[in-house]
């Protein structure tokens, strides 16, 4: 597989360069309805090319090495990163306040 190959996966799939398995699984259903020859489908080359656009995909995520770093977890959890930024700050987190204020 190539990086072309992967992007190429992804503009079939309509999706972005980020993606969540779940958003791969649901598109591909869509997908499927949409293009298979039992439901109507008439391109039945381009239901091949989904079908291999998600293979593609699947085997990605499969082998794809997941970090989990903080600085990788808080990208992912903006509300931890600004709970963690501002605890301390008394205007703002309330980590400060003493004698329940």
């Amino acid at each position: 597989m190539s990086f072309d190959d992967l992007t190429e996966a992804l503009k079939i799939f309509g999706l972005s360069n980020q993606a969540t398995l779940d958003e791969i699984r649901k598109r591909y259903r869509a997908l499927a309805r949409e293009h298979h020859p039992d439901h109507g489908g008439e391109d039945p080359e381009k239901m091949g090319r989904i079908n291999l656009a998600y293979k593609l995909l699947r085997d990605y995520c499969a082998n794809y090495r997941f970090t989990f770093s903080l600085d990788e977890y808080l990208k992912q959890n903006p509300e931890e990163r600004m709970q963690r930024q501002f605890y301390d700050d008394p205007v703002w987190g309330g980590g400060n306040k003493k004698g329940g204020e």
